[in-house]
């Protein structure tokens, strides 16, 4: 390990399948500039990169050195809500925040298209998936109007807390001048990620936040939303007993039906501005076989790897 920079793998005789593992080391280079990303990989440097950097996708697209792979993945980008303040604790407030945003152009402009647009808490090519995004569309004036219903005085003015990833730092950028044609002033302030976590995201933390964008990456994390004290502020019986359905359901139909029932009441409730699912490209030599194209982690298994 060569602290960052790298870290080396090395076959190991003793594996218990060595004999079908092809390659004999593997050398992990951490590289966080997307430049400097795109610049190993087209001078021979690196051979794959998993998740690399999508601005920089489109120019291995045409050269017949690279395989380029957009696999789906389990995140789920939101815009988070904090409910236990007021004005955001009147759904109508909530519903009137997700109205403003459009979707499509937020993908455009903060992860160069590599995005699914979704309407709750759950992605697609999840077990029983349901397409909510019609629950809460962008409509600018509907925004304006759900505003007036609710009594906000605008402009209404919040805080938009941004964690460092580009998805967060450019799509908060959009995101709060979307906002800003309907009434409501966000007020960016960007923040490292050990500030986020303190101040947003702990449990039983300050949760000194308004706004705030982030990926949720767990593969299946509704409870997250069952438990009291988690960042949202989202406190439901209604989902809370759904939720034990959902658990206590042996056979995967029910389960499903109630999963889908579970994504419409989180989107109705506008529990956050559910925005898209990451589509996560990966670039890797076209000689090189076995790397995966659905990442739902943050893994590929190396034993698969092999040089044609």
């Amino acid at each position: 390990w060569a602290k960052g920079s790298s870290i080396t793998l090395n076959k190991w005789a003793d594996y218990r399948n060595a004999s079908a593992i092809k390659l004999s080391k593997v050398t992990i280079r951490f590289i966080s500039d997307p430049a400097a990303q795109a610049a190993a990989l087209l001078s021979g440097d690196v051979d794959a990169f998993p998740r690399i950097a999508t601005r920089v996708v489109a120019q291995f697209k045409a050269d017949p050195r690279f395989t380029v792979l957009i696999g789906g993945s389990k995140a789920k980008t939101i815009l988070a809500i904090n409910e236990k303040k007021k004005p955001l604790d009147d759904v109508r407030v909530r519903r009137a925040i997700l109205a403003a945003i459009d979707r499509k152009a937020l993908i455009d402009g903060s992860v160069e298209g590599f995005g699914t647009p979704i309407g709750s808490f759950y992605t697609p090519g999840s077990l029983g998936y349901v397409d909510t995004t019609a629950i809460n569309p962008y409509d600018p004036e509907k925004a304006k109007k759900l505003l007036t219903e609710a009594g906000v005085t605008t402009p209404l003015e919040l805080s938009l807390k941004l964690p460092p990833p580009p998805y967060a730092r450019q799509g908060g950028e959009i995101v709060a001048a979307q906002l800003a044609k309907v009434g409501i002033t966000a007020k960016i302030e960007n923040v490292e990620w050990a500030q986020w976590l303190s101040q947003a995201f702990a449990p039983n933390g300050p949760h000194n936040y308004d706004l705030t964008i982030v990926s949720h990456v767990e593969p299946f994390d509704l409870v997250k939303l069952t438990e009291p004290d988690f960042y949202l502020g989202y406190n439901s019986e209604a989902f809370n007993a759904l939720y034990k359905q959902i658990v206590s359901t042996p056979d995967e139909a029910g389960r499903a039906k109630l999963l889908g029932d579970a994504q419409k009441m989180l989107a109705t409730d506008a529990v956050a501005g559910f925005l898209f699912q990451p589509q996560w490209p990966t670039v890797v030599s076209k000689k090189l076989k076995g790397v995966w194209k659905e990442v739902p982690q943050f893994e590929n298994d190396l034993s698969a790897w092999s040089w044609e």
